[in-house]
């Protein structure tokens, strides 16, 4: 293995990390919009959606953490490359695959949920319409 094959990872980690600072920004937003129309006709769909979005809270910082762990064994296995030491190098770049791997399947299991709130929103919307009708 030579020092570029984990070199290959930074630009793909660096986005993802963006990517899961985005969301995070956007769940932020989310919970601010919720504490506005607090309303006694939206609590029973605010008490759903504030438990769907403790999950993704915690969804979310731990893709981050091992999207940041990830990111630093990668850069642990291109400096152990560097001082030449192949066997070290390519096990702590397989340890990086992996925690990124485990990100990624954060990152999954929070899109599913995201997409549930959706429908949250969705069911409540339709009720209302119906309601108005």
């Amino acid at each position: 293995m030579t020092l570029t094959t984990p070199a290959l990872l930074f630009p793909a980690i660096s986005l993802l990390l963006l990517a899961y600072t985005n969301r995070f920004l956007v769940l932020a937003q989310l919970i601010r919009q919720l504490k506005q129309m607090d309303t006694e006709e939206d609590h029973a769909l605010i008490a759903r959606q504030i438990s769907m979005l403790r999950k993704r809270i915690v969804l979310t910082k731990r893709m981050q953490a091992y999207g940041v762990l990830s990111f630093f064994v990668c850069t642990m296995s291109m400096f152990v490359l560097f001082v030449g030491a192949q066997l070290a190098g390519a096990i702590a770049f397989g340890i990086s695959l992996i925690l990124l791997s485990v990100s990624l399947l954060y990152s999954l299991y929070e899109i599913v949920i995201s997409t549930n709130a959706i429908n949250v929103e969705l069911e409540n919307f339709e009720a209302r319409k119906r309601a108005g009708e």
